[in-house]
């Protein structure tokens, strides 16, 4: 048997191991991983062992449960979180936001006050950025009003990426050609960077939505964009998270969910909105709905 054989060998990963450990980062993530994942998360795990120095699953579990710093859950989040996104994706949601959505936030503000917008999770910086440009390209009200973007992510590797602010072609394959020319620059033949500008009008956080320490700076937000997360979670760790964002939201808030949701099947909390663009869900000003 070869080295790289026995290593694979001591490092394999048995069924109850996988249970354990899949219970342990539903816990700490509220993401649940099914059978059908289990390949996915072995590799990654049995990738994770090695690499830190560990003979075996349970030496590496038991220093992932009690390490204090959670240096190493965060390696391994890092690796088991998905970034599948690109700039315009669900582009009718944006238009909805500008069209609709933020001219009626407007009305319920005041002189002074600051409209605050989330993307969570914010992956590699594609949709905040994307909530810029709408903003800068086809809401007027953006010469009137302060605006805050928010941006979070349990991926800090991704966050690194969405402070950079460099993308490929896959990314940008749906930005019109004067939105690239004005706002990005060329690096390479392959890469193109985001302005300066746009770079610091985002502020990217790490945040894990099922910890309440970590849910705690976010308040007053009046637009989230919570766009296909919420698939990845059970019923349970679903309604929990609902709750938290409405509990962040401002009375009359709105909130984006990817097209496959529906936040009908998850809470009563939220009223439905209609607009031309789409389905919107709306935090009611008053307990009373009004």
């Amino acid at each position: 048997m070869t080295l790289q054989a026995e290593m694979e060998t001591a490092t394999a990963i048995s069924a109850d191991e996988y249970d354990r450990f899949r219970t342990y980062f539903y816990r700490k993530t509220g993401i649940r991983f099914e059978d059908s994942k289990r390949y996915f998360v072995d590799k990654r795990l049995e990738s994770r062992i090695r690499e830190t120095g560990h003979d075996s699953f349970r030496s590496y579990f038991m220093a992932l449960r009690f390490e204090a710093a959670q240096t190493e859950l965060q390696a391994l989040t890092n690796l088991l979180t998905t970034n599948e996104t690109y700039f315009y994706r669900e582009d009718y949601q944006f238009r909805a936001m500008v069209r609709d959505v933020l001219p009626e936030i407007a009305r319920h503000k005041r002189a002074g006050d600051i409209i605050r917008i989330w993307s969570l999770p914010c992956s590699t910086g594609e949709e905040p950025y994307s909530i810029a440009l709408h903003l800068l390209e086809h809401w007027p009200g953006i010469e009137t009003w302060d605006v805050e973007i928010l941006a979070s992510d349990i991926d800090t590797n991704a966050l690194e990426k969405a402070r950079a602010g460099c993308y490929g072609k896959r990314s940008i394959g749906f930005l019109p050609r004067p939105v690239l020319d004005r706002y990005f620059e060329a690096k390479t033949s392959d890469v193109w960077q985001i302005s300066e500008m746009l770079r610091r009008s985002v502020n990217f956080s790490r945040a894990n939505i099922t910890d309440v320490n970590d849910m705690r700076g976010y308040a007053n937000i009046d637009v989230v964009y919570c766009r296909n997360m919420l698939i990845y979670f059970d019923d349970q760790s679903r309604r929990a998270a609902v709750e938290t964002l409405y509990g962040a939201m401002s009375p009359g808030g709105f909130i984006f969910l990817g097209h496959s949701e529906s936040m009908s099947r998850m809470s009563g909390l939220f009223q439905v909105r209609r607009f031309a663009d789409g389905i919107v869900y709306q935090k009611p000003r008053a307990e009373n709905g009004g």
